[in-house]
């Protein structure tokens, strides 16, 4: 996977990617990642990108014509540009999924000010949002994108470890234990230090149900759930 992040603070993208998965992501050829400065450009003075909208209103917007001549700088005929907008399409864990498997070269526009010139949605395939909030800038959302696509990607961590994550499944991660047995009175589950896996195996099912029901019952599709888990949400709903 290639990704072209178009930014006006650099910084910050290359702070983020010198860490963790994504370091390793690169070191490891897995990934190609390039940073490109919005402001390099605009033949305007002091690098300006942005000017007052028109019509009056206050904040500043970003202009279409460096915006657009960084695209056409990265763009190839297999890119999909995402715009990073409050406006834009949820983003979900079944959306890093599907890049994933279908994008080979992903650019994404960290939108920045007021807002962004509407002229520039002419050069980009989706908008995209984090949630129903509003930050600073895209460079937040774009590294999120990046981090949940990237850790899907084959080879960056082990297929067991994301295929367990919260949402896969349309169902929350199960509860986790570790040293030490015993807390302050709260102890491990017993069926954890079993050591009988097919027992393990159907508590966390259980588990991963139970918490969904209760903390985002709007996630559970039931043509997903196994035998055992349908009785179990029968129980959970009386």
């Amino acid at each position: 996977m290639r990704y072209s992040i178009l930014t006006l603070f650099p910084g910050m993208i290359k702070s983020y990617i010198s860490e963790s998965i994504i370091k390793k992501a690169l070191e490891k050829n897995k990934i190609k990642l390039e940073i490109v400065d919005i402001r390099n450009f605009t033949n305007l003075a002091q690098n300006q990108v942005d000017d007052y909208q028109f019509g009056g209103g206050k904040g500043m917007v970003l202009m279409c014509d460096p915006v657009v001549k960084a695209i056409e700088s990265v763009k190839t005929e297999s890119s999909l540009v995402i715009l990073t907008s409050p406006q834009g399409k949820t983003w979900n864990q079944n959306s890093a999924r599907e890049i994933a498997v279908k994008q080979n070269h992903l650019i994404i526009v960290c939108g920045h000010y007021e807002g962004f010139d509407e002229r520039i949605l002419n050069y980009v395939d989706i908008e995209i949002s984090i949630g129903d909030y509003v930050l600073t800038g895209g460079e937040l959302p774009a590294l999120i994108m990046l981090d949940s696509i990237t850790r899907v990607l084959p080879g960056v961590i082990s297929q067991e470890s994301h295929q367990q994550d919260s949402f896969e499944d349309n169902l929350l991660d199960y509860p986790v234990y570790t040293q030490p047995r015993d807390f302050r009175g709260h102890s491990v589950p017993e069926v954890l230090l079993s050591g009988h896996h097919a027992n393990i195996k159907q508590w966390r099912e259980e588990q991963q149900l139970i918490a969904t029901f209760n903390k985002r019952p709007d996630l559970i599709d039931e043509s997903k759930l196994n035998k055992v888990q349908l009785e179990l949400l029968k129980k959970l709903k009386k």
